[in-house]
Parts: structure tokens; C-alpha cells; sequence
């Protein structure tokens, strides 16, 4: 019984022996891995809330700087990134905005847009010195041009080429889809809502020397709007992403269309305060408007934002942009239906009938 004690015990040194020979061998290897970040609790209600406060804004003015990004090849590994530019943004609920373009430093205008929330307006006053862009084009928010792009993109000389041309180069980016970027629409007891958490792994920026990024797993809250159609069914409208590091903050805005497609992934950046006065603290001072569907993405930044104008209300006037330059002007909705007219005349005849 002894010797078997004895035995037992030498084998157990022996293995623990190896187990150290093994690691100091570097056999066993140490991976990094993301940092857990530690997370904030927030109810339904207070989510709700912060989406309310950010709505308080019921007008604003400013100046921003505009980065503006064409996606179109994305899906080869490429973008196109234009140079920042000057902008100066005014916006009123409901959904009303004014946008003016300009090259930085000489403060020349490329571009003016407008929406009153049924229609746009964008006046192309600048295009590079070719002249084939400069055009007033005017169209409605909720109309589907895809196919009239679409049907340009593949006709064979049955279409005018500049209006092909138009179509391409105005339809995709209008005004209004920075509206609720900027001017968060408020909860209401017309959608049902639902609060969930997801967890990301992600790369920040950090100031060690060895490494200027470190992967962190994030903690994000979602807030789901849905709208009850009357077929019964629920369609997310809208889903709010709260970062919970640190405390709660509104980090990104998704909005849908009644497909339930991405219609805009609204980013926004760190927090400071809006205007001159204390009434409009942790608002993003930068915005990211990207636009799945139209394959670009617009990043706009406060070049004051104590200079902000807050409050202020605005003749209607103001959202409905003239053509004082005395522009050609291209209305895409009469395009739009030329386009569906000479298309169904191309339709073969349908099949007689056999009595």
C-alpha cells in the first residue's frame, strides 16, 4: 500500500514536471482577446426619452463641413471621396431643409437643394467647367425613380442622352434625406416599441506605442419602432442603437422603407454642446448619413457649434428653392411618366383571342 502512495505521487510530480518543461517551450501560447467593456443599464422609458430629448430641436441653422462619398463600386473593394466642402444647412419640422454647397476658401457655390417635405428642388450651379450638369431638377420625396434609372441605363438610343445623364447624375441625392438625420422625429403612441441588447466587437483607436488600434466588444441597447399595418403584420420603421459604455448615448439611427431594406444608417459622433446657451448640451456634433440604396454616404460636421442657430421659425418660402439662375430645368416626374408611356407603347399586342 505504501509503495503504491509512493508511485502514485512520483507520477504526479512527473507529470507536473512535464507540464512545465511543455510551457516553457512555448507549446502553450497566450492569444489577446477583445476587452469586455463594462456596460450601463437603461429601461424602455429612458431609451425613449433620449430619443425625445435629441427631438426637442425643432429648427436649426449651421454651418458644416460636407464630405461626400459615391459607393457605387463598393462591392469591388472601391469608393470614390470627394474633398470636404462648405455647407450651410437650415432645417424645421416637420421636414423641411435648405442646403447650399461651396468650395471652401473662395465661398463659390456648387450647389443649392431644397425640400418641403413633398418636393425637392437642387439647382447644380458648379460641375467642373464640362457645363452638362448645370441643371434645376425637380422631384418628389416619395417617388421611385429606380426604374426610370434602370430603364435609361439599358435603352438603346430611345431616350435622350442628357436626359439619361440627369437622371444619373440628380436623382440619388436629395435634401431630405438629412432631414431625420438632423431632426430626430420624436416616439408616439402610434408605433409599438421594443428594447433588446447586442453586443459588438469593434476597434478603437488607442495611444500605445506598440499599436494604434486595440479590439474591444461594445455593448449597444436597440430600441425598435414598428407600425401595425392593417393586414395586422409589424413593420420596423425605425431602430435606434444606444451605447452603453460610459453611460447612454445615442449612437446610430436606422431608418427602413416598407420593403424592410436599410433606407438610411445614420452615424453619430462623439457629443458636445449645440448654440451658444446650455439649453442644447450632448448632441452629436458630427453626422454620418449613408445611403444603402443610392450607394453613397454624406459626413457632416459643425464648424461652430456654438455659432449653431437653435429655435428660430422660418417662412415656408425658404424650403422652396427658385431657379433665379435661369438654369435648364429637368423635372424627373414628367420624365418618369414619359419614360412609363413610351415604354408600355413598346409592349407586343396581346394575343388574339380564339372564339
Amino acid at each position: 500500500m505504501l509503495f503504491s502512495k509512493v508511485i502514485l505521487r512520483s507520477l504526479i510530480l512527473i507529470l507536473a514536471a512535464s507540464a512545465l518543461f511543455v510551457s516553457g517551450c512555448g507549446v502553450k501560447t497566450k492569444n489577446k482577446t477583445a476587452i469586455l467593456l463594462k456596460t450601463e443599464d437603461a429601461t424602455q422609458t429612458d431609451l425613449m426619452n433620449e430619443v425625445n430629448r435629441f427631438a426637442k430641436v425643432g429648427s436649426m441653422r449651421a454651418k458644416m463641413d460636407l464630405k461626400f462619398e459615391d459607393n457605387s463600386f463598393a462591392q469591388f473593394g472601391s469608393k470614390e471621396v470627394y474633398r470636404s466642402a462648405d455647407g450651410e444647412v437650415v432645417v424645421q419640422r416637420p421636414a423641411s431643409i435648405f442646403l447650399k454647397v461651396q468650395v471652401p476658401v473662395i465661398k463659390t457655390d456648387v450647389a443649392q437643394m431644397t425640400s418641403d417635405g413633398e418636393k425637392f428642388r437642387v439647382a447644380i450651379l458648379q460641375d467642373g467647367g464640362s457645363g452638362r450638369y448645370k441643371k434645376f431638377v425637380i422631384g418628389s420625396n416619395n417617388a421611385d425613380y429606380s426604374k426610370l434609372q434602370k430603364g435609361l441605363n439599358t435603352a438603346d438610343g430611345e431616350m435622350p442622352g442628357e436626359v439619361k445623364q440627369n437622371v444619373n447624375a440628380f436623382a440619388n441625392l436629395r435634401p431630405q434625406h438629412f432631414t431625420d438625420a438632423m431632426l430626430v422625429r420624436p416616439t408616439d403612441t402610434e408605433h409599438l416599441y421594443t428594447r433588446s441588447t447586442i453586443f459588438q466587437t469593434e476597434e478603437v483607436e488607442t495611444d500605445s506605442t506598440k499599436s494604434s488600434t486595440r479590439k474591444v466588444v461594445r455593448g449597444y441597447y436597440l430600441l425598435d419602432e414598428f407600425l401595425r399595418t392593417a393586414g395586422g403584420e409589424l413593420l420596423v420603421t425605425r431602430r435606434f442603437w444606444f451605447d452603453r459604455v460610459g453611460g447612454i448615448r445615442l449612437a446610430r439611427q436606422q431608418l427602413f422603407d416598407v420593403h424592410g431594406e436599410i433606407e438610411s444608417d445614420i452615424t453619430y459622433g462623439r457629443e458636445g454642446n449645440l448654440s451658444s446657451t446650455s439649453e442644447y448640451a450632448r448632441l452629436p456634433l458630427q453626422i454620418i448619413v449613408t445611403r444603402p440604396q443610392e450607394k453613397y454616404s454624406m459626413r457632416l460636421t459643425y464648424q461652430t457649434p456654438e455659432a449653431v442657430t437653435i429655435g428660430k421659425t422660418y417662412p415656408a418660402s425658404a424650403f422652396v428653392l427658385q431657379n433665379t439662375w435661369d438654369l435648364e430645368e429637368v423635372d424627373l416626374d414628367k420624365k418618369l411618366q414619359e419614360f412609363n408611356a413610351l415604354r408600355s407603347n413598346d409592349k407586343p399586342p396581346a394575343p388574339a383571342r380564339i372564339q
